[in-house]
């Protein structure tokens, strides 16, 4: 059982679903940074643009991984 667990992590379906969990937590990043906009506190503005930063990095490597999962799939290129 902890096997399928392990290998589920480098499989496709769980290679989506950790980029539909970081594309959510996109929502939340976005949502912070336009607070942070109304209330000008910048500390809190700079915090969401790491935060974002890490997300479009996330979200490059989640690809890379894809790509490299379908590299025999047309669709992926």
């Amino acid at each position: 059982m902890t096997k399928k667990a392990k290998n589920f992590k480098k499989s496709k379906s769980g290679v989506y679903l950790s980029l539909g969990t970081t594309a959510f937590g996109a929502l939340s990043v976005a949502k912070q940074a336009r607070l942070a906009r109304q209330e000008n506190d910048t500390l809190r503005l700079i915090d969401a643009a790491v935060s974002a930063a890490a997300i479009v990095t996330g979200m490059a490597i989640l690809y890379r991984e894809l790509k490299r999962l379908g590299d025999d799939d047309v669709l992926l290129g």
